[in-house]
């Protein structure tokens, strides 16, 4: 007992020095956003480059993403040339496009030109087609026909994701031999942690680590060290293959082409990247609004009200079946008003019901627990679901209403309840797995989208169970 008390002493302790932590670097950025914006408004520019040349590159991203659009591109041409590259790099595509665009020519190049090529991808597929035309230019002939194989790959396919610049290893060669072609590429490959091993075809056999090579004797050979690694073709989805990869804990994954040779690796780090953007869209459709592609303080209002607006407009014009159906029923609300009073219960429960199997199922289908195949099985599980809710919703529903109203009340709330819990559920489970099977983006049908049509199915529900009981 003692010593959980300890360790939860313990716990406590080192979680109040991470919140305190948090909250310090938090404020710190804050006062640095303050210093330099006021330095700049006074044109203070000597006083702003001393300043930012001093941060890391990771105070400096979270101090660009929090920057307008003409400020960033003052304090990024203050930046030491060395201490540039490494922001840029980590800066996103969207951020990206935004300093190229407010660069200068040669500028740009420069930084183009220090890009990895599937980095260089990223940053492409987020520019004019005029000025990805420019840059490519610019490259040398190497650096350009690598650049070029990958932008050749459908677009969201693992292929423009992968990195073309990898060391190989053969299982004949020692751990000498591959600690020395590692060497010998270090400045031109994006990582030596993984080291595919191929045969004579080119076709992967295993992988070994750096780590490996390095912990064994010189003369050891490589198809003793080498593990089985998972591949992955380069056609495939990239968020497919990013949760794969995520999932397995792998570090890289090698890309084979159709007749299985290895084509370039695809790292981890560009996993979370993908995963990071993927989910960031999902959340944002299932609320109703396009996603940012950007971080929130450095979007312009203007992009913020043209990610609502659609969605909203598309909403609106769907919430008037609710209002047509209120008008079809009308006469059945001024025969027995008592029933306008539980229309917001019913319709709130119905798009919550429906919100949470929508939410349920999408994130199945992300993470690959179900395939469109497997539709019937999700509809009989919300249909029992759904069933199982309405029943105690719609036990509680009628003992409230007929505490309070009539008898009669009472069995119109308790039926309809049960209905529309199992409708609700049965189609937010349903309708992301049809959008699966038709490949649209399942995060399409969004909550708010599913609200509304289960309220105005809900309130048909509702009059016609209350036509049927009250004899109206």
């Amino acid at each position: 007992m003692l010593q959980q008390s300890i360790f939860r002493e313990s716990s406590r302790d080192a979680l109040t020095k991470v919140i305190v932590v948090a909250i310090t670097q938090s404020q710190d950025i804050q006062e640095l956003i303050s210093s330099i914006t006021d330095a700049l408004h006074k044109e203070h520019l000597t006083t702003v480059a001393r300043q930012i040349n001093l941060l890391k590159p990771a105070q400096l991203l979270k101090i660009f993403e929090r920057l307008s659009h003409q400020r960033r591109a003052i304090v990024y041409r203050l930046l030491d040339k060395d201490l540039a590259l490494r922001v840029f790099e980590g800066l996103s595509p969207v951020l990206q496009s935004d300093l190229v665009h407010a660069l200068q020519e040669h500028d740009t190049t420069d930084l183009f030109n220090e890009l990895a090529p599937d980095d260089r991808v990223w940053l492409l597929d987020e520019l004019p087609a005029t000025v990805a035309s420019r840059l490519l230019r610019g490259l040398d002939d190497d650096e350009r026909e690598e650049t070029s194989t990958l932008l050749g790959y459908p677009a969201d396919s693992i292929g423009r994701r992968m990195s073309p610049q990898f060391v190989t290893l053969r299982p004949w060669h020692t751990a000498a031999e591959g600690l020395d072609r590692v060497q010998r590429r270090l400045d031109t490959v994006e990582s030596v942690y993984y080291l595919p091993v191929i045969d004579s075809g080119r076709r992967v056999v295993g992988a070994v680590s750096l780590r490996q090579l390095l912990g064994a004797d010189d003369a050891q050979l490589v198809e003793t060290l080498m593990e089985p690694t998972m591949t992955a073709e380069v056609s495939e989805d990239e968020e497919v293959v990013a949760r794969r990869t995520a999932r397995r804990g792998q570090f890289a994954v090698s890309i084979v082409d159709h007749e299985e040779r290895l084509v370039g690796v695809f790292t981890l780090d560009d996993a979370v990247r993908i995963l990071e953007f993927e989910e960031s869209e999902d959340v944002s459709r299932q609320g109703g609004v396009e996603p940012l592609r950007r971080p929130y303080l450095s979007t312009p209002v203007s992009r913020l009200v043209r990610s609502r607006f659609t969605w909203l407009l598309v909403l609106a014009i769907g919430a008037t079946l609710t209002v047509q159906v209120m008008a079809v029923f009308e006469e059945t609300l001024e025969a027995v008003s008592v029933l306008a009073l539980f229309v917001p219960l019913l319709i709130g429960i119905g798009g919550n019901t429906g919100n949470q199997a929508a939410t349920t199922v999408t994130r199945a289908l992300a993470l690959d627990d179900i395939q469109p195949r497997d539709i019937l099985r999700v509809f009989t599980r919300e249909l029992r679901t759904g069933f199982m809710l309405g029943v105690a919703l719609g036990a509680l529903g009628f003992l409230i209403a007929w505490a309070f109203f009539a008898l009669n009340v009472g069995v119109v709330i308790g039926l309809t309840l049960l209905a529309i819990c199992t409708v609700a559920a049965c189609v937010g489970g349903v309708m992301p797995t049809i959008a699966s099977a038709i490949r649209v983006d399942p995060a399409v049908f969004s909550n708010p989208f599913i609200s509304t049509f289960v309220d105005a199915t809900g309130l048909i529900i509702y009059f016609v169970i209350a036509r049927a009981i009250l004899q109206i």
